[in-house]
């Protein structure tokens, strides 16, 4: 634990500056911005492997892209996948904490459970989020720089590795707002969901994917809040 309060006491004296950029995990897959959700026509692009990006502007905006596996713990040969994008404004206070605020309307979330159900559900995802600090440091492995997030209960995300500097990220102001009157399911039933699962889940030196799901079955719809 002795790491961890070293980690931010450290990040007290890291500026704004410092965190500017788009990062992401080690798999440099999944990155913030038009590759991985398409405004235009509301969907989730897929990554080839799963993993993190979190993109942060000089004047507080950020934006956040997460593919994840998750695992069944009943069924360990039957994970499902979770994509995840939202953006909006963040703060810094004095202690160095972070406070990350997303456009409520904007937030999506693919979420596919095969083995429950056997389609994907798109849906508005909306979650505020606090981080106690964080450090920025040159990663003597990799040869680049490297940023450590500690979450409000202060486990410390996976290390993510700046990719971009100005950040790659879409625009800042609400991309889809909630149209005026009733609201209307959205029919989506041509979207795909290719879930390429890390297998630490099994084998933590190999990656293997799961098949297409709800290529011409099921429907996806938007449920909007």
């Amino acid at each position: 634990m002795i790491w961890i309060w070293t980690l931010l006491a450290t990040a007290v004296a890291v500026s704004v500056d410092e965190l500017v950029g788009t990062w992401t995990t080690k798999s440099r897959n999944v990155l913030t911005g038009p590759g991985f959700y398409d405004p235009l026509n509301d969907r989730l692009l897929e990554p080839n492997l799963t993993g993190i990006s979190y993109s942060f502007s000089a004047d507080g905006y950020y934006e956040e892209a997460w593919y994840r596996a998750l695992a069944n713990p009943t069924d360990p040969s039957c994970p499902s996948g979770v994509m995840q994008w939202q953006h909006g404004s963040y703060v810094m206070l004095a202690n160095g904490s972070l406070t990350l605020t997303p456009i409520a309307v904007d937030g999506r979330q693919l979420l596919s459970e095969p083995c429950r159900q056997g389609v994907s559900s798109y849906t508005r995802f909306n979650n505020t989020e606090k981080f106690k600090g964080f450090s920025v440091s040159m990663d003597r492995y990799h040869g680049i720089q490297r940023l450590d997030l500690a979450q409000a209960d202060g486990k410390i995300m996976q290390p993510m590795y700046l990719a971009y500097r100005p950040p790659r990220m879409l625009p800042t102001s609400t991309l889809n707002p909630i149209p005026n009157g009733p609201h209307k399911k959205r029919d989506m039933s041509r979207t795909s969901f290719h879930l390429r699962i890390k297998e630490e889940l099994i084998n933590p030196d190999q990656w293997w994917w799961l098949g297409v799901l709800m290529t011409s079955l099921g429907g996806v719809a938007l449920f909007c809040s």
